[in-house]
């Protein structure tokens, strides 16, 4: 795929003098498509700095986990006037009619985070095929050989067969060398960590606990899959995730989760609020720092900007808390004698 990287710094590149006026008077509207994962609302807080910054308000709605209720959400958005649109789409399939809904009235759309393939929005997000081949990079080296299940997200979501991708990728070798057997895979509705917890236990008893690693596809769903493994008293064994959630950074400092691929929300909500402003003062989707074309798996041309993640280990935890992201404490809750900064 066509991509281009731009790095956390790039995004934080700041509007000219004439756009900042341009934004005052704008309202974007942001479309959640539910607040149960911890980082949507640290994704909220960037958003809502970025506008304020810029002059321009924030309304938003909650369609929480249902795709027909997004549908609604938007249509009562776009009643109320909003001048943009950032919507992170719960259904792929499902969101078509919104953005046709905001294109009827040359409302402009910013599809975070998940994949709209609609060459109308613009898709920010960061690159997740080299966040599955992050996560599979890190078992894989904790874990060369052995039994591997494969943890995936909602059906959905594009972004589950993005990161599937690129796990399959750095997997492929030691499967065709008989060196990884992957002995059970299953989709997470909802991303929901209690649906991967079921999932895992299911797969666990299926095969009678001869489990060696977990490539699950973010930290709520290897949050359920640890406590699965817990269970059976085999915590410890490699498990990833992504986010850098909280819960999931302790987990790491703790030696239950191996990877947390951090993908900074506070830049990406930063980058979608400025490009929003950006487009509803009449910005060309062509004309957005650090845009590029890209085309979808699906074969679809998009207007695209694609942050860079970072795989966050306990060679390198002292990342998360120099960057703010987690106390010290917090990440180091219950943790004696660990990796730094929790030794």
């Amino acid at each position: 795929m066509k991509k281009t990287i731009l790095a956390a710094a790039l995004a934080s590149a700041a509007f000219t003098t004439s756009a900042f006026a341009e934004s005052h008077g704008v309202t974007v509207g942001v479309s959640w498509s539910n607040f149960q994962e911890e980082r949507w609302k640290t994704d909220e807080a960037a958003i809502k700095s970025a506008l304020e910054a810029a002059g321009a308000t924030y309304v938003s709605t909650d369609a929480q986990s249902s795709a027909s209720k997004q549908l609604t959400d938007v249509e009562n958005l776009i009643s109320q006037g909003v001048d943009a649109l950032i919507i992170l789409a719960q259904d792929a399939q499902a969101i078509g009619p919104a953005v046709q809904a905001a294109a009827d009235e040359e409302i402009p759309v910013v599809g975070y985070d998940r994949l709209i393939e609609d060459p109308r929005a613009f898709y920010l997000t960061f690159d997740n095929v080299e966040v599955g081949r992050m996560q599979a990079r890190a078992v894989l080296e904790q874990a060369p050989s052995g039994n591997y299940v494969m943890i995936k997200g909602s059906p959905t979501d594009p972004n589950a067969d993005f990161l599937r991708g690129g796990q399959q990728e750095v997997l492929q070798a030691a499967i065709d060398a008989g060196d990884i057997t992957i002995v059970g895979e299953a989709y997470t509705d909802g991303w929901l960590p209690a649906n991967a917890q079921r999932n895992m236990e299911q797969i666990l008893t299926e095969n009678d606990n001869n489990v060696d690693a977990v490539v699950a596809s973010n930290d709520g769903t290897a949050g359920g899959v640890v406590a699965a493994l817990t269970a059976q008293g085999m915590q410890g064994i490699p498990v990833s995730g992504q986010d850098g959630d909280h819960a999931a950074l302790n987990r790491i400092a703790q030696g239950t989760q191996t990877v947390s691929v951090w993908k900074d929300a506070r830049e990406l909500g930063k980058r979608a609020g400025e490009i929003a402003v950006e487009l509803a003062s009449g910005t060309a989707m062509a004309d957005i720092e650090g845009a590029a074309e890209w085309t979808s798996p699906g074969g679809t041309t998009l207007t695209a900007q694609f942050l860079e993640p970072v795989p966050v280990t306990q060679d390198n935890l002292t990342t998360v808390t120099d960057a703010g992201w987690i106390e010290v404490d917090a990440l180091c809750q219950g943790v004696t004698d660990g990796p730094a900064p929790c030794n």
